[in-house]
């Protein structure tokens, strides 16, 4: 965008083939199809693949695509379980590549694909805020406080500069805690629940569930939320399921909307 500002979103050949139908990148561009001022947003969307299967794929879409080549050779086209070797090291991977981005001077919104944005983010991340935020993470709990909010990093956005920089590289460099398959949102938690936050001076917002939702709580009111995550949900059919179904819902709840 003109403040440079992009979407980044991670994929792998699971997510964009395999035996899921429609795949997870369908569903998400879906979502942006039929979301509220959410069309446009394709245009600053990134899609970093982390094979070649699904960098051609992203090509073949006609999206903004990024092969992301990692160095130890691990093969990451498979569907990748949470606190697997495969699903860590790549973790790690995307935080060392989003440190990247900021030092380059890009803020982003960084969105897993297992979401479905039925409005555009931006409208509320940018207004609506008396300080000058740094960060803005969504949530998988409800309580919006420092000492016992569970941040979610498959939705959050970040602005590039000393601060924010400073956090990713202190994250980064605790890597080697996952070696005791700890995941890195898992250690970013523990930088939180640490203070790390007030220690770099980090303006932080964490994000109202009731807007940025997910299935771990299943509430979500269409009339109210942004993005919809399939959090709490292992298995991609499960979670291509759910999202499956709120495409309907939301379909629905424009119908009637439309009538009323």
């Amino acid at each position: 965008m003109g403040n440079k500002t992009l979407i980044i979103a991670v994929v792998n050949n699971a997510y964009v083939e395999g035996e899921v139908v429609p795949n997870m990148l369908d569903l998400f561009l879906e979502g942006l199809w039929v979301g509220e001022g959410t069309r446009e947003l394709v245009k600053h969307l990134m899609i970093v693949a982390v094979d070649q299967s699904a960098y051609d794929r992203c090509i073949f879409g006609g999206l903004h695509c990024y092969r992301l080549v990692t160095d130890d050779g691990l093969d990451f086209m498979g569907e990748q379980l949470a606190k697997t070797h495969g699903f860590i090291s790549l973790m790690w991977r995307r935080t060392l590549f989003l440190l990247e981005v900021l030092e380059r001077g890009y803020n982003f919104i960084f969105t897993d694909v297992d979401m479905i944005w039925l409005r555009n983010p931006f409208t509320i991340l940018t207004t609506n805020t008396t300080q000058d935020l740094d960060i803005q993470f969504s949530l998988d709990s409800k309580n919006t406080t420092f000492t016992i909010n569970r941040v979610n990093t498959g939705f959050y956005y970040v602005k590039s500069n000393n601060k924010t920089i400073s956090l990713f590289k202190k994250w980064y460099d605790m890597k080697d805690m996952s070696r005791n398959r700890v995941k890195d949102q898992d250690i970013l938690q523990l930088l939180t629940w640490q203070g790390v936050f007030t220690d770099l001076d980090i303006n932080v917002r964490f994000l109202e569930t009731e807007l940025f939702s997910g299935f771990c709580h299943n509430n979500f009111d269409f009339r109210f939320v942004f993005t919809v995550h399939a959090n709490c949900r292992l298995d991609i059919r499960v979670k291509v399921a759910d999202l499956v179904q709120v495409l309907r819902d939301w379909n629905s709840f424009n119908v009637t909307r439309s009538n009323s």
